[in-house]
């Protein structure tokens, strides 16, 4: 396998942008080619009887058809994708002109095969230039994007290493370099020298989504135990297989620069609707964000700054993220400035309605009076959409906890429910959520989410989310 799964979305991804941009190039060459044909006949240059403005892309449809995507497939094939950022500009374009060969043969036995003969020739003339340019202008803007990516240390996906230092060491050996620079090593973790409690305690800590095994001198059984570890968090555990002799029984392998790995993973795989996921994400969440912003949040930041004048419009958190990485979760404020401080005196004077780490009261007191009512409205989850937007929340997934609770987590299993993104809504929430006090439930319920995600299960859970907001099953 040439190609990670990851790598091979991402260079889809780029064949559809870059199909989207040949068919701009064809849209602007036929409103360049109009234009100067209006010109022509203008200063009776040209003499033809026909009528330009007739002969545009319409007549193309059919070559547009093959062109569009044999042209990325045929980049493709040339090596146009690899290896972005050790490519010379010279190397892309004698890919592009090698690809453009195939593409103008192919068109040009179209137009005999299927006597074309009134095909503008000067659109699809005009076409490839314009194509190149705007192609090349999308692999700079990528490669500047990759660049600034590779260099920004806090972009980089944190991993830690499992083996022995000469295991570790063979295995970055065998890596392309540009593989390297894609993530930061932030432990190395010796089997022989180190404990499972340990190995707990340095994921949980280190917030990774990724360990990396190199297993050349450690014993399987040991192996096994901190890949449990790894599955029970929700954290993907890729173990080198270059040691693999026999067919395991279904393994579900994957590649790392070229170099093949055993990849054990216990949440959603990724795939093309992860992607829709999130193109979904930042599109719902813009246009709700723009449209609230317009008609609901000044009305709600002034009732908030009356009914309690003391504090802040927003409610600023730190809450645990994807695989336990902070992030600052805003919301509405609903509770009286002092009320973090009330906290422990809250609970020793009221009691928690849930079991666990979690706490909830319904009639907290220290909720003020317009505060219930956006908690019963759900309007305080509004800013939220900010952190949708920013890529650290999704609209559907479970829902983020304050980090002292994530702390307090008695089941390392409990910490799987942080391997996909928070969301704004969750099973919990439209399955009676007032009703579940077991924070053993709630996580069920997330688990059930994780291991059964699809596109569709995220749509259900959004159109039942509506009533229960409508019918005032707020948060507590």
């Amino acid at each position: 396998m040439a190609q990670g799964r990851k790598e091979a979305l991402s260079v889809q991804a780029l064949q559809f942008v870059d199909a989207g941009l040949v068919y701009l190039a064809f849209v602007i060459s036929a409103a360049v080619r109009d234009d100067l044909l209006r010109l022509l006949i203008k200063w009776e240059i040209w003499k033809r009887g026909n009528d330009p403005v007739e002969m545009g892309l319409t007549e193309m449809m059919p070559l547009l058809f093959v062109i569009i995507p044999l042209t990325p497939i045929a980049l493709d094939a040339f090596g146009f994708y690899r290896h972005p950022l050790r490519k010379r500009l010279r190397d892309s374009l004698v890919q592009m002109f090698k690809s453009l060969i195939i593409v103008g043969v192919v068109v040009g036995a179209l137009v005999v095969f299927f006597k074309l003969g009134d095909t503008p020739r000067l659109t699809l003339g005009a076409a490839v230039p314009i194509a190149v340019g705007l192609v090349l202008m999308r692999e700079g803007l990528v490669r500047s994007f990759v660049l600034h990516s590779v260099r920004e240390e806090d972009a980089k996906e944190a991993v830690i290493y499992v083996g022995s230092q000469e295991s570790i060491k063979e295995f970055e050996a065998n890596l392309p370099s540009d593989v390297l620079t894609e993530y930061k090593v932030v432990a190395h973790y010796q089997p022989s020298e180190g404990n499972s409690e340990e190995f707990t305690n340095l994921i949980k800590h280190e917030s990774v989504a990724r360990v990396i095994f190199a297993p050349r001198q450690t014993e399987f059984g040991k192996l096994a135990e901190l890949v449990e570890i790894c599955e029970l968090q929700g954290v993907e555990a890729w173990i080198s297989a270059d040691f693999i002799q026999t067919q395991v029984a279904r393994p579900d392998f994957d590649s790392m620069g070229g170099k093949p790995m055993l990849v054990l993973r216990s949440t959603p795989e990724l795939s093309w609707a992860l992607w829709v996921k999130g193109a979904i994400d930042f599109l719902v969440s813009a246009v709700v964000l723009s449209a609230s912003v317009v008609l609901i949040w000044w009305w709600v930041a002034l009732f908030i700054k009356i009914g309690s004048p003391r504090g802040p419009v927003f409610f600023r958190q730190k809450r645990a993220g994807r695989y336990g990485k902070p992030f600052n979760m805003w919301k509405f404020r609903t509770m009286h400035p002092d009320a973090e401080s009330q906290l422990d005196d809250i609970k020793k004077s009221e009691g928690n309605e849930m079991t666990g780490p979690v706490f909830k009261l319904e009639n907290d007191p220290r909720v003020f009076g317009f505060g219930n009512f956006l908690r019963r409205t759900s309007i305080d989850e509004l800013p939220q959409l900010l952190n949708v937007l920013r890529g650290d929340m999704s609209l559907v997934g479970p829902r983020p906890l304050p980090l002292y609770e994530v702390e307090q987590f008695a089941k390392s299993e409990h910490r799987r429910r942080l391997s996909v993104k928070p969301g704004l809504t969750c099973l919990w929430q439209v399955s009676g959520r007032n009703k579940i006090t077991s924070f053993d439930e709630w996580v069920r319920l997330d688990l059930e989410y994780i291991d059964n995600w699809s596109l569709g299960l995220d749509l259900r859970i959004l159109l039942k989310t509506v009533p229960a907001v409508l019918m005032g099953k707020g948060s507590k």
